[in-house]
């Protein structure tokens, strides 16, 4: 089995790769995320791993763009950002798992063996409600040919909706599956969020796909408003 380790520190990298090569894996490694780009979509791996401040194209770039490829090989970010906003991006992005440095090569090795344990994850289904779409495993969405910016909350606000298609679902539930259970700020944050996709999903279509129920909550409606 090969691996490709995208790493532009060389002692990190000359070290990983050691490290793998006498577990019994193949190595390949990139030292910039333009050539590990190359070889991701060019070659099979069993597991990427991936630094995300790389020169030229940064990890979220990189991962971003192997899954709206299609590549699905699985990711293990490996990185010097520790924030929990870092790691929450990536994961968003596509990545399977994140290791912060500096690292253990016992864990390295461990979390590596529990992706191929795990296999390549199948590609999620695209949601649609009309011509509204959302690609979950891409990180995109769009109406009919036109592709929207969504922001991370926005994009999870949606999906959560076109999960529940034609069905009241309530602040609460929102906040619980869309922020977290724990959730302490103002319920009002929902009424925001909503605020800014209907002025990117509707207003600029002359849709009215999310539906306001009164004292309830929100409702999507399936054929895209």
């Amino acid at each position: 089995m090969r691996v490709l380790v995208v790493e532009d520190e060389p002692h990190i990298a000359a070290a990983v790769e050691r490290g793998l090569r006498a577990e019994g894996f193949g190595v390949d490694t990139a030292e910039d995320g333009e050539k590990g780009l190359l070889l991701a979509r060019r070659n099979e791996y069993a597991v990427i791993v991936l630094d995300l401040m790389l020169p030229g194209r940064n990890g979220y770039d990189v991962c971003r763009t192997l899954r709206a490829s299609d590549v699905m090989t699985p990711v293990l970010i490996l990185t010097a950002k520790d924030g929990e906003y870092d790691e929450a991006d990536a994961l968003d992005l596509g990545a399977d798992d994140y290791l912060t440095k500096p690292f253990s090569f016992v864990v390295l090795l461990a979390r590596i063996r529990a992706l191929l344990r795990r296999g390549a994850p199948q590609r999620p289904a695209v949601l649609t409600a009309g011509d509204l779409w959302l690609d979950p495993g891409a990180h995109r969405c769009g109406r009919g040919e036109s592709l929207l910016e969504l922001t991370p909350r926005e994009f999870a606000l949606l999906e959560y909706l076109l999960r529940h298609p034609d069905t009241v679902v309530s602040k609460t539930e929102l906040l619980a599956e869309v922020w977290d259970a724990w959730f302490e700020g103002d319920p009002n944050i929902v009424e925001v969020y909503v605020g800014y996709l209907r002025r990117k999903i509707d207003t600029p279509f002359g849709r009215a796909a999310i539906e306001t129920v009164r004292g309830v909550g929100y409702r999507l409606d399936g054929k895209g408003g």
